[in-house]
């Protein structure tokens, strides 16, 4: 007789079959009512302490859901599943977790009876499929060129957060935004890449009625030489690098023996030179402002300055490739590879203010800018976190109706009418396949029962009456 093969470590545990089908359920479960009194305009916010000792306090269910520490691996896919919802969409993370919580519970019944989870996968592939044809039947079209229409749209996404409190403020916020970096790309295709030329910045101090879009940029920077460049520029030539003005220092450790004193002055003399040189492939241009990614030496900076220029150095990437698209500049990696239409003409006004403990440097007034900055002022940092990320949220959805200019009707009334509709088609369903299907169903219930159920309504009397009334409407539609 053979004798036994050990694959695994002594020490490792393997489970296997409807233990570990109950087990996952179970803590899918466990995180979907972690977030399950977030959803809804009467949810609570949760407050959590992060791993760095902050506070968190958020109804955001993303938020909540990456600061837990958690060890299971299906619970660990929820989290994944809510993190996907918040890139791809932006908003829905809570809504997206309660409803794949409550698909898992429903499921639970049949594993009891033995069914076989490719089963269950099957039914619920073909009640997804059937669910997004009836989206596509209740969808409404919506005009993005309607403030009003759009207005409405984003405060409706932002009825449930934090913000909802102070009006049409954040909503007006992810408009001009949006509307301000679209760029069309022609047959009737618009691109808003709010990720890369939406900058949030947040600034302690004042209130939030305070927060404006600026038509065009602000960083966290001031100029090298405070006293001797100008703060203040109107309409100014601005040239951008991605290049050091300062003398290139070896790669690794090099020794230079020198044998005359003279040659000293001779290595001095060719860094000033070489610098020099750079300096003047640039000021040839006639700028008002240079920045640069890099560093910038005491040299280069006395030369600029001598000839009226202001300059900002070290500046992210991000930022600089921000202010490229508001001020229309090109981003230049060597100063002897300059052209005239590299230099940026488009910005109205630029000024280094103090805010605060720091100074920042506006750049805007921007005749045509495809990037913006939007300044957020508020009490406290955990406010403006928590406004922030409610901006984010009304940013996506104002970003999705551009890109796809359609609406369904929202609290709940959405998830009852596919529960509905999928009800009625579970009859013509045959086979074993038809309960998953009727199941996958009843669990689109979960959405509107949680907000009625956040909301302190007698949860049964009023599913009983919306049922009736999506039941006389669907005949309407349908």
């Amino acid at each position: 007789m053979h004798a036994p093969v050990l694959v695994l470590k002594d020490s490792l545990k393997r489970e296997s079959g409807s233990k570990v089908h109950y087990g996952n359920i179970q803590a899918s479960k466990a995180v979907a009512d972690v977030i399950r009194t977030t959803l809804g305009p009467r949810s609570m916010l949760k407050m959590l302490l992060d791993a760095a000792g902050g506070i968190v306090v958020t109804n955001d269910g993303n938020a909540i859901l990456r600061e837990l520490d958690l060890a299971h691996p299906a619970a660990k896919s929820m989290i994944e599943l809510s993190r996907t919802q918040d890139e791809e969409v932006g908003d829905g993370t809570t809504s997206v977790i309660v409803l794949a919580g409550e698909m898992l519970h429903v499921a639970e019944a049949f594993i009891d009876k033995n069914y076989h989870p490719t089963v269950l996968c099957r039914a619920y592939n073909k009640a997804l499929e059937d669910a997004i044809a009836v989206l596509d039947k209740i969808a409404m079209n919506v005009d993005v060129k309607d403030r009003a229409t759009m207005l409405g749209l984003v405060k409706s996404c932002i009825g449930t957060k934090f913000t909802s409190q102070f009006g049409d403020l954040i909503a007006d916020l992810a408009i001009d935004a949006t509307t301000t970096v679209g760029v069309d790309l022609g047959q009737g295709i618009r691109e808003v890449d709010i990720k890369k030329y939406v900058k949030v910045e947040k600034v302690p101090g004042g209130q939030l009625e305070d927060s404006n879009v600026l038509k065009g940029v602000m960083f966290n920077k001031d100029v090298v030489a405070p006293g001797k460049m100008r703060r203040k520029i109107v309409n100014p030539r601005i040239i951008l690098l991605d290049c050091p003005l300062e003398y290139k220092k070896g790669e690794n450790q090099t020794n230079a023996e020198l044998l005359r004193e003279e040659d000293w002055s001779v290595l001095l003399k060719m860094e000033e030179e070489y610098i020099e040189n750079l300096c003047m492939q640039i000021l040839k241009f006639k700028p008002d402002l240079v920045i640069t990614e890099k560093g910038l030496s005491d040299l280069a900076c006395h030369y600029l300055s001598k000839a009226g220029v202001s300059a900002i150095r070290r500046l992210r990437k991000t930022d600089n490739n921000r202010i490229a698209r508001a001020c229309g500049a090109t981003i230049v990696n060597r100063p002897d590879e300059l052209q005239e239409s590299d230099v940026g003409t488009g910005a109205g006004l630029f000024e280094v203010k103090k805010i605060g403990d720091e100074y920042f440097s506006f750049i805007v007034d921007c005749v045509d800018p495809k990037a913006c900055t939007v300044l957020l002022r508020g009490a406290s940092k955990d406010l403006l976190n928590e406004v922030e990320r409610n901006l984010q949220d009304a940013l996506s959805v104002a970003r999705n109706i551009v890109k796809n200019p359609k609406l369904v009707p929202g609290g709940g009334a959405t998830e009852l009418t596919v529960s509905a509709v999928l009800k009625q088609k579970s009859s013509s369903i045959e086979g074993i396949e038809k309960w998953p299907y009727e199941a996958a169903a009843i669990a689109f219930e979960a959405i509107p029962r949680t907000l009625a159920q956040n909301c302190g309504v007698n949860v049964i009397r009023t599913m009983t009456a919306l049922q009736g009334k999506v039941r006389t409407s669907l005949l309407q539609i349908l």
